[in-house]
């Protein structure tokens, strides 16, 4: 059986509050044997704390998602960091920035996306990042980030980004992460993207609920679906499903210092 990690899954959502105990029985018997709980605010960092302590197979982070921050009590940003400061939080985020939506102005989106950096480093825990439609202004913060302090212990999740985002990524320390939409028919520069990092540098995710892989596309996603993902990746880099399972499993447990 394959040894899978979904490294990027939003357990707390609605979306599984009917079923979850089905939905971890399912990625278990796909393979899946550590499953990242990615907060997304102060109520979903407390949740996915919650979900750890009753399901050992799920870590949890803490941390405040971009399109979020409005929505957010004042009192939200102290509760995420001293939730960061409990030995089972292996994540900082998910935070970054984002030109697509516009519920954040952007120098907020700025404001937090320093913090959770200051954050990651302080507790020397990954940063989980979110980048849609802002490359360049993500790039920007993270050279400053990595010209004051060295290389960044973290991940770009769900990473869809170009080239020259990608090496850039990379040279600052960075793991890329790819999920679903790597096995979109419309994707094909996207995994163009994907088969040139070094396989010490991969890492699998879901979404879920979000992103469904081919052929399960339209459909609500689960960390058992990875297994398409990695399928996918495998292909790409020329090995084998067994070898892209291990070599991301193993580049998980490093970036997040699972046991």
């Amino acid at each position: 059986m394959a040894d899978l990690i979904d490294t990027h899954a939003h357990l707390d959502d609605d979306q599984f509050t009917a079923d979850l105990p089905e939905v971890l029985l399912r990625a278990h018997t796909t393979g899946v044997t550590r499953i990242i709980a990615v907060a997304t605010s102060a109520a979903s960092s407390a949740a996915c704390l919650s979900l750890a302590r009753r399901h050992p197979e799920v870590s949890p982070t803490a941390g405040i998602h971009p399109n979020h921050i409005t929505k957010e009590a004042p009192t939200a940003w102290d509760e995420v960091s001293a939730l960061v400061a409990d030995p089972r939080v292996v994540g900082v985020g998910e935070t970054g920035l984002d030109r697509h939506w516009h519920d954040t102005r952007f120098p907020q989106q700025q404001d937090f996306f320093a913090r959770h950096l200051d954050l990651s480093r302080r507790h020397h825990k990954p940063i989980v990042i979110h980048c849609r439609e802002a490359e360049a202004d993500v790039l920007a913060m993270l050279r400053t980030e990595f010209d004051q302090h060295g290389p960044i212990c973290g991940v770009m999740h769900s990473f869809t980004g170009a080239h020259e985002t990608a090496e850039a990524c990379l040279a600052m320390g960075l793991y890329l992460s790819f999920a679903g939409m790597l096995t979109y028919k419309n994707a094909a520069a996207l995994r163009a993207v994907a088969a040139n990092p070094p396989l010490d540098r991969l890492l699998l995710e879901t979404d879920s609920p979000y992103l469904a892989p081919v052929p399960l596309r339209g459909k609500r996603n689960e960390p058992a679906n990875v297994v398409h993902t990695a399928q996918c990746l495998a292909g790409l880099h020329g090995i084998n499903l067994q070898e892209i399972c291990e070599r991301t499993s193993r580049n998980a447990r490093a970036l997040f210092s699972l046991g």
